[in-house]
């Protein structure tokens, strides 16, 4: 079979492998679609070399069809369409015991630690699949798993409908961010450099704002009667944004960071300490956030094809890495079996 696999110095290797059968308690999936995202770009950039055991194939937003089952597995059937969900934890450590899994402290985070979903074909454990409806398009069940994101980072802050949200940072997680707000009752402003991605989230319908152009604060105060958004969630990764990011909310408002920041950032914390202000950490997802993220996607309420900028197949997966370190694209899927039907 083909696999795309990170081989370091920016160099992604499309090369045929060996398929292995599923071992007991697992399943083998026939990778229909994977997404590339943020996360892989980092690791494309030699970022997490230290975690990253090369050649790595990788790849954790993904859609298919299960092609073979191996023994002990129960409940499910080859054919059946299925997401997953990639988090194995130990189920011993402290977090885990406390109830927080998907924050294990030895966490297993299939993609990146371990073999991903740019392969033709992909065994992974069976309970980390998530059920998938047969009316739900393949190509749009690849943005399950970044749709789980968005709306643990949702439940995570507490949104309660009516409620004014600011998101700083238009890329695809952002807008997915604002998406599910929308869709749990938020109104929602979207801060974004980019003019391109910028006007691609206004014809999604939210209000946006140049922050080259427009004093946010004064923004904000005026769209909120001086009082301050309810909800930010810091989406951009950059410095600027984080220290600026607590002169949005009102008192008592929550600052929610999405964004992976590398390095320690500076933050307002006399702003914090003023406003009583609540910084929320919103990490990956749990199973109730996968379930909801597929309702959404199945319902329409997810712009899953503006978001899909391209489908390029498994052989040009490095020049697809390309365009998306460009930010000429939102979201672009790997065709994984693109050779097959050639």
């Amino acid at each position: 079979m083909l696999a795309a696999s990170y081989v370091g110095d920016r160099t992604i290797d499309v090369r045929e492998v060996a398929v292995t059968p599923p071992g007991p308690g697992e399943v083998q999936i026939e990778v229909a679609y994977a997404g590339i995202c943020g996360t892989d770009l980092h690791i494309f950039h030699g970022s997490m070399d230290q975690r990253v055991t090369t050649p790595a194939t990788i790849g954790h937003e993904m859609s298919g069809r299960i092609a073979a089952i191996g023994s002990g597995v129960e409940g499910w059937a080859v054919g059946d369409a299925v997401t997953v969900m990639p988090l194995a934890w130990d189920g011993t450590c402290p977090a885990c015991l406390a109830g927080n899994t998907h924050i294990c402290q030895n966490l297993d985070f299939i993609g990146i630690d371990s073999p991903g979903a740019l392969q033709e074909r992909w065994n992974v454990p069976a309970g980390v699949l998530v059920r998938l409806p047969e009316d739900l398009r393949l190509d749009h069940a690849a943005l399950v798993e970044p749709v789980a994101v968005a709306v643990h980072d949702v439940r995570r802050s507490q949104l309660v409908p009516g409620e004014k949200v600011v998101v700083i940072g238009g890329g695809p997680i952002g807008v997915l961010i604002a998406s599910v707000a929308r869709a749990s009752g938020g109104e929602v402003a979207v801060i974004e450099l980019d003019p391109a991605r910028r006007a691609a989230v206004a014809d999604l319908g939210f209000t946006t704002l140049d922050p080259t152009a427009t004093d946010q604060v004064a923004w904000v105060n005026e769209w909120t009667g001086n009082a301050g958004a309810d909800v930010v969630f810091e989406v951009s990764g950059a410095a600027a944004a984080v220290l600026g990011a607590t002169d949005l909310a009102k008192v008592r408002g929550r600052l929610v960071v999405v964004a992976i920041h590398s390095v320690p950032r500076p933050m307002n914390l006399h702003r914090v300490f003023w406003r009583e202000l609540t910084i929320i950490g919103a990490r990956v997802y749990e199973r109730q956030d996968f379930e909801g993220a597929v309702r959404m996607l199945a319902e329409g309420r997810i712009p899953a094809d503006a978001l899909i900028t391209a489908i390029e197949p498994l052989t040009a997966t490095s020049d697809a890495f390309l365009t998306l370190e460009s930010g000429k694209a939102m979201k672009i899927l790997i065709d994984v079996q693109s050779e097959r039907r050639r």
